[in-house]
This record gives structure tokens, C-alpha cells and sequence, in this order.
């Protein structure tokens, strides 16, 4: 599989391209076609719960949100979209757990695109769905995610992709390294070194 290059991005410039590339240090295809994925954003909330533990003195500890309970802005016809990885921290230190959810459509054969997704519990709403407070990777973008990982503050993944739409859809053959970390009151993208780079 072909790693992305940041060089490669100067096969067919756009102006809009170049504004994303230079904000979010996006990934890059082969062929002039772009490879980024979505430069996220997400607003906190400083709301936080009052009750205090019984007997503790302490304030209970925030369930994380269930990813399978979100509404998705993803078109998958009838079907619901699939949880195929997620991961759960306080990514942006208001002391709530947020989750993080690798989401696809079903599909008998290939591989479909993957959205990356982050969830925030709603507060002082019992029982209200979760709700995509940041987008990471759009499906609309046609990338495949592996090597998920939340750690910490950061979460990490590698984004597989395709040269030319003549590549079969089981097979990417791009792939590049990333990872998000909450930053100045938002996820920032950075792209990991294409491996034998300098």
C-alpha cells in the first residue's frame, strides 16, 4: 500500500484545497485528488452535574455516551449505521466523557466509506440521545478507517483511501497516519510523517 505524501498535493491546486490543507495538515491522494479528512470542530459545555455521590462527597462520574443511541448525518437508506469501533475520554477536560465512533453503512460486499464522529451527552436532559458534537472524517471524503485508538487526550487512526476510482473498493491503496488532540477550544488534525520521510 502507498503511503500519502504531503507532495502530492501539488498536482492539481484549488484554492479552498490549499486554506484546509494549511489549517488542518491534511492528508493528500495521488492522481490530483484530495485526500483531507474534515478539519473538526466541537463547542464545550461547562455545565457539569451537582449531585454529589452518596456518601462521597465527590460528584459521580459522567457516563460516556452510547454510540449506538446517536443520529448520524449519514444517508443509509433504511438501515441504521453500523458502530464498528469507538472509544470514550474527556477529551476537552470539561470533566464529561466524550465518545469517539467509527460508523459505517451496511454492505454485502467492499468496503464502504467511514465516518469518525464525536459524541456528547446532552446535560440536563434524562435520557436524550447523544448528539455529534465534532465530524472527523465525512464518508462523503470515501475513506476506510483502521488502527483506532483513543489514548489519553488524542485519537488516533489510519486513514486508507484510493489513487483512482479504477482501484477496487475492497482494496485501498493509500493510507495515512493522523491523529486529533482538543487544542485552543478545538480538535486539531495533525498528519504523522509518511514513513522513509525526512
Amino acid at each position: 500500500m502507498q503511503p500519502l505524501g504531503p507532495d502530492l498535493a501539488h498536482t492539481q491546486p484549488r484554492p479552498v484545497h490549499w486554506v484546509a490543507t494549511a489549517a488542518a495538515v491534511a492528508a493528500v491522494i495521488a492522481g490530483g485528488s484530495f485526500f483531507q479528512p474534515s478539519d473538526a470542530k466541537a463547542t464545550t459545555s461547562t455545565t457539569s452535574t451537582t449531585a454529589s455521590a452518596p456518601g462521597t462527597g465527590r460528584l459521580p462520574a459522567a457516563k460516556a455516551p452510547d454510540p449506538r443511541a446517536a443520529d448520524y448525518p449519514m444517508n443509509c437508506g433504511r438501515a441504521r449505521p453500523d458502530v464498528v469501533d469507538r472509544g470514550s475520554a474527556d477529551l476537552d477536560g470539561d470533566g464529561r466523557p466524550e465518545t469517539v465512533a467509527v460508523v459505517r453503512c451496511q454492505t454485502a460486499f467492499g468496503t464502504p466509506p467511514s465516518g469518525v464522529y464525536v459524541l456528547s451527552q446532552p446535560t440536563g436532559q434524562a435520557g436524550a440521545a447523544p448528539r455529534v458534537v465534532a465530524t472527523f472524517v465525512d464518508p462523503k471524503e470515501g475513506m476506510s478507517i483502521s488502527d483506532f485508538a483513543v489514548r489519553g487526550k488524542t485519537v488516533s487512526a489510519t486513514l486508507l483511501g484510493y489513487s483512482s476510482a479504477k482501484v477496487p473498493r475492497c482494496c485501498p491503496d493509500l493510507q495515512r497516519k493522523v491523529n486529533w488532540h482538543w487544542r485552543d477550544g478545538k480538535f486539531v488534525l495533525k498528519a504523522l510523517p509518511v514513513p522513509g520521510s525526512v
